[in-house]
């Protein structure tokens, strides 16, 4: 069994705790449903915002999920780069599993898809 990290991420179109929470679970579950893991699988969760996502922790969302309680969390500005992408929850999910690195699926919703379109699933 190895550690390995599966990167995901999805944007937001107004920076409200709602949108925030509801789009840090789904992104959550998208990577958890593709990989086949569970939460006791887990090692740690990275979440990073952009600078313009200041009205909730995300990682609440992922905290009040069934059996992500115990999971540590924690989370971080982005690298405030110009002409990124805006409004942007990215997720460093760091999980013990036999999958080999080719066989991890990382996971990209709406704009955030331009991050990495090779990865991304249309």
């Amino acid at each position: 069994m190895s550690v390995r990290g599966i990167r995901g991420a999805i944007t937001v179109d107004v920076n409200e705790e709602q949108p925030i929470l509801e789009a840090t679970a789904e992104l959550l579950h998208d990577i958890v449903k593709a990989n086949a893991i569970l939460p006791e699988d887990i090692c740690s969760v990275l979440v990073t915002v952009t600078g313009d996502l200041d009205a909730t922790f995300p990682a609440r969302a992922i905290r009040s999920m069934e059996g992500w309680e115990l999971v540590p969390l924690m989370c971080a500005l982005e690298v405030p780069v110009k002409g990124s992408l805006e409004k942007c929850i990215r997720l460093m999910v760091l999980v013990n599993t036999d999958k080999s690195q080719k066989d991890i699926e990382h996971i990209y919703l709406g704009h955030a898809q331009k991050l990495r379109p090779d990865l991304a699933k249309a």
